[in-house]
């Protein structure tokens, strides 16, 4: 899925992040200032069902303007490997090293 609050806001006439803020809050849905800039800019990790409803009634839209669907990266289980074992057949992939979303460090091992 695709986030699409900017674009959805620009087009109700809602140009700043700071004023979708106040008219959320209005409506009882109160957001921190860092949590308002990951919507904007950004790409929620989480949202509540409840936060959508108040984010839809405020800019007078639905949730498919919101939610873009991106049907084209969804994998089946096992296509990855397929494709990549026909593409690189007789090179090794490197290893992946997990990395956390927050830019912490993970623990010691």
């Amino acid at each position: 899925m695709r986030w699409n609050l900017r674009l959805t806001a620009a087009n109700k006439g809602v140009w700043k992040a700071s004023e979708l803020q106040r008219s959320l809050a209005e409506h009882g849905l109160v957001i921190s200032a860092g949590k308002m800039s990951g919507l904007w800019s950004g790409q929620p990790v989480s949202l509540k069902l409840e936060d959508l409803d108040v984010i839809c009634v405020v800019l007078g839209c639905e949730i498919g303007d919101l939610l873009i669907p991106e049907p084209e990266k969804v994998s089946r289980p096992g296509q990855a490997e397929t494709e990549r074992a026909a593409v690189g057949a007789g090179t090794v992939a490197p290893a992946v090293i997990p990395k956390r979303r927050d830019g912490r460090s993970l623990p010691p091992e």
